[in-house]
Parts: C-alpha cells; structure tokens; sequence
C-alpha cells in the first residue's frame, strides 16, 4: 500500500517538473527569439539590401511592442 502511495506521488512529482520544464524552455525560447534572432533578422535583411522590409518588420515589431506594453500596464 505504500508504495502504490509513493508510486503515485512519484509520477505526480514527475509531470509537475515535466510541466515546468516546458513552460520554462518555452520562455527562454521566446527570450531568445526576440533579444538575439529578430534584430539578426532585421541585420541581415538591411545587408542584403532589403531595406524596405527590414524597416517594414522593424515597424511591425515596433507596433507590438507598443500595444504589449500598454496591455500590460
């Protein structure tokens, strides 16, 4: 009986780090997406000569970043 009890809080100890694990790997994906690729991003299509669209994708970043802060507030 007692190690169903322990088998039981076993796997429910196992899901919650699983969960975690996911929710904190998901933060720090978008972390990275947003401080380190975007402005490669925005780089490497004004050195290709893109310029028109790096300025468009800087404005569109720009706006979100503009209403996600005002949502947030």
């Amino acid at each position: 009986m007692l190690s169903i009890i322990f088998i039981v809080a076993l796997v429910w100890v196992a899901v919650k780090m699983l969960i975690w694990g996911i929710k904190a790997a998901w933060g720090i994906a978008r972390v990275l997406a947003v401080i380190v690729l975007l402005p490669l991003f925005i780089i490497g299509l004004a050195w290709i000569g893109l310029f028109y669209m790096a300025i468009a994708v800087l404005i569109i970043a720009g706006i979100v970043a503009l209403i996600g802060g005002v949502a947030e507030a």
